[in-house]
């Protein structure tokens, strides 16, 4: 009996979407039009199914509701977190998400804090995070005199980068970037630029600009991150963000690895292969460790990004 469970992700076509999904990591995606891999992923849009031991067959949003011992007890509506991973071929529109006390009440779903880490990106690759505008009426004005060169503030990223995006962070991921992202359990987005583009039907995105102007952080602020590097012989766990809505850290494992548990996490194989309590993963696994998982032995050359309540 395994209370390791494996994950099937789930795929989601979108105007902006390419094909490495399959040339990087090997899934069978739908299109050469595929934007994300939900990977872990309890929401009622689309739940992962578990791909072994007792649970296997079932999707994990029925295992958490059925299993709260194993989740260390918590008593969320839904399960808390989601992992995707986003393959931006093109622009992704430039967006901002609510937080949970604006999500519940206005799109009965959780707000959304995410974080990116960078697994690819093309030279000159940028994502947007904040804003220019001092005031809300200088935001408006200049999102309604189209000023988004002067409004969006862009940051250059590479391979290995790690972006935070509170809600109401005014952002957007550029093409050409290959991004692992950790967030809250929430699909309500509200775009406020799609670059007049049209879908397949020759119909223009729908944009939320009077939702985007509600709950947009006004002015912007940066946070600094307080980023711990722990060494353990060979193995290095970077520690990114750790706060009220998840931990993130980034697990280098060069040799045998071995600690106690008592949480369950989320885990993501970016690179490498190995032996996880003698399950073999490899790039591309994703799986959540159980909190009855009294220990975690690791062993390999492998990459985890790793996250926790």
């Amino acid at each position: 009996m395994s209370d390791i469970l494996l994950l099937e992700p789930i795929f989601k076509e979108r105007i902006w979407g390419g094909n490495l999904l399959r040339t990087k990591y090997g899934y069978d995606i739908p299109s050469k039009q595929t934007g994300e891999a939900w990977v872990i992923s309890g929401h009622h849009h689309g739940s992962t199914k578990i791909l072994n031991g007792r649970f296997e067959g079932l999707t994990l949003d029925s295992v958490f509701v059925q299993n709260r011992h194993l989740f260390n007890d918590i008593q969320n509506d839904t399960f808390p977190l989601l992992t995707k991973i986003l393959d931006a071929n093109d622009d992704l529109s430039v967006q901002v998400h609510p937080d949970d006390l604006y999500a519940k009440k206005y799109a009965n779903d959780l707000g959304k804090t995410e974080c990116w880490y960078i697994l690819d990106a093309k030279p000159d690759a940028f994502i947007v995070l904040g804003h220019h505008a001092k005031s809300k009426q200088e935001f408006i004005q200049m999102i309604e005199e189209n000023r988004w060169d002067e409004l969006l503030i862009k940051r250059y990223v590479k391979k290995g980068d790690f972006i935070y995006v509170p809600s109401g962070t005014l952002h957007t991921i550029g093409k050409g970037i290959l991004i692992l992202e950790t967030q809250q359990s929430s699909d309500t987005t509200y775009r406020v630029y799609d670059y007049d583009r049209l879908d397949a039907q020759g119909n223009s995105r729908e944009l939320h600009l009077k939702e985007s102007i509600e709950v947009t952080m006004i002015p912007h602020q940066d946070l600094n991150l307080d980023i711990k590097e722990m060494k353990f012989g060979l193995n290095v766990i970077t520690q990114y963000v750790s706060n009220q809505f998840f931990t993130l850290e980034k697990w280098d494992i060069n040799q045998k690895y071995e600690i106690e548990n008592n949480k369950f996490r989320l885990m993501s194989v970016i690179s490498g292969k190995g032996i996880i309590n003698g399950i073999h993963i490899e790039k591309g696994c994703n799986f959540i460790i159980l909190s009855n998982v009294s220990h975690i032995n690791l062993e390999g050359t492998l990459e985890l990004i790793v996250s926790y309540l």
